[in-house]
């Protein structure tokens, strides 16, 4: 029964027995932890070959000599799997270091101080300062970006087809100091929404009063279906190349999580313009990326046929996790009234929004008897979630018996919380 039908004495008796049970996880010594999407070690396990696909004799790719100076945007094979993933032509495709995130930073660092393409620098434009579009709920190094720089961060409701394109398109046509707007338009991060066809037009038509207003389209989870019949989105370079606007997009992706976190590939991809604006900028910045990494992601995978395939197995063992979250949740939180939580088909979160005014205390209490969360509010700007009640759950680095336990605790502490807040609104 829903907690809010019960009386007092009833909730009373129930918050004695989830106190009892929360002493007994402190004593245990627990150390586990949901806090980041990071790939558990038998997803790791998946790519061990790429430590030993080259051999000392193997540093040719096309008639370039990956153990030296040059081939700055990556060498070809690489760009060409990238561009057949992504669906765009090898030319529209820089390929960087191991960290997308990176390639989004200097990105961005780049546009303040020199702005995009023939634009004016971001921070000498205007009496105020540079804004950008924040959906919310969202990622949260994204925002942690914009607040490194000092932009104004705006937050952006985030529905199940994406953001809120009605407000997305006033604020842009309104503040020509509204620079830009992350997007993660497949399984979003960390509600699992996917951007329908007309919220993917919409964005490729928008009118924005900054003629410098740039997509930073975090593509992060392309290829990270959790089932199949798997979700697809529509090209956004080839919407905003029909709508007028090619400059607009930078789509970012990477194989941070297809092959090892600290060792990938990523990518920026864009018009072949913007490509060989970044080019001309990249070769002030480097001699060239780490290519003998690119080479061995070439070997392992051999062609985008080969990273489906292994993405496909890193589905088999993420998709259990994702379904025991579910069981669980449904049979120790449902009933109760007081909590909902996202349903995605793909990615690496569940977006769990407990009672209003909850959150950080549920953090807080699984922090207390260790089980490390991402900290509440981490999914807004500033760290300010208005109703301190959305948690990002992160399933994929604890094992299936590790996840049981953390989410056994997590309910004890949801259900304590609750109750709480419960009580405090009979006072």
């Amino acid at each position: 029964m829903e907690y809010s039908k019960l009386s007092k004495n009833k909730l009373e008796s129930i918050h004695n027995d989830l106190l009892a049970r929360y002493e007994r996880y402190k004593s245990m010594g627990l150390s586990l932890d949901m806090s980041r999407g990071k790939p558990g070690d038998e997803q790791l396990s998946l790519s061990k070959g790429l430590i030993t696909c080259l051999s000392e004799d193997e540093y040719i790719s096309g008639n370039i000599d990956c153990r030296n100076y040059g081939g700055i945007d990556g060498i070809p094979a690489m760009k060409k799997i990238f561009a057949d993933l992504l669906n765009i032509s090898p030319e529209q495709v820089v390929v960087g270091g191991n960290s997308s995130l990176a390639m989004m930073f200097d990105s961005i660092a780049v546009n303040m101080t020199h702005g995009p393409g023939e634009s004016e620098p971001w921070f000498r434009q205007g009496k105020g300062e540079v804004k950008f579009l924040c959906p919310v709920p969202g990622y949260d190094r994204h925002f942690s970006i914009c607040e490194y720089f000092g932009i104004q961060m705006i937050p952006v409701p985030m529905n199940s087809d994406g953001p809120d394109m009605d407000l997305i398109e006033r604020l842009a046509r309104l503040d020509s100091m509204i620079k830009g707007i992350w997007c993660v338009p497949l399984y979003s991060n960390p509600g699992g929404a996917i951007y329908s066809d007309e919220t993917i037009r919409r964005f490729a038509a928008l009118s924005p009063a900054a003629v410098d207003f740039r997509i930073y389209w975090d593509d992060a989870y392309h290829l990270h279906h959790l089932y199949a019949n798997p979700a697809k989105t529509l090209n956004i370079i080839d919407e905003c190349e029909k709508a007028g606007n090619p400059n607009m997009p930078y789509v970012f992706a990477s194989f941070s999580k297809i092959s090892f976190s600290g060792a990938a590939v990523a990518c920026v991809a864009s018009s072949v313009s913007n490509v060989e604006y970044i080019k001309k900028r990249l070769s002030y910045q480097t001699i060239g990326p780490d290519k003998i990494n690119q080479l061995r992601h070439v070997k392992f995978f051999r062609d985008a046929n080969g990273v489906i395939a292994q993405m496909k197995e890193h589905a088999k063992i993420l998709a259990p996790k994702f379904e025991l979250i579910h069981k669980i949740l449904e049979r120790e939180l449902l009933p109760l009234g007081i909590a909902k939580w996202s349903r995605p088909l793909g990615g690496y979160f569940i977006s769990f929004d407990a009672p209003p005014h909850t959150a950080e205390r549920i953090v807080a209490l699984c922090g207390a008897v260790g089980l490390t969360l991402t900290p509440a509010g981490a999914a807004y700007p500033y760290r300010k979630d208005p109703l301190d009640s959305n948690i990002r759950i992160a399933p994929s680095y604890p094992t299936l018996l590790e996840l049981e336990e953390a989410l056994d605790v997590f309910c004890v502490c949801v259900k304590i919380a609750a109750i709480e807040i419960l009580f405090a609104s009979l006072v």
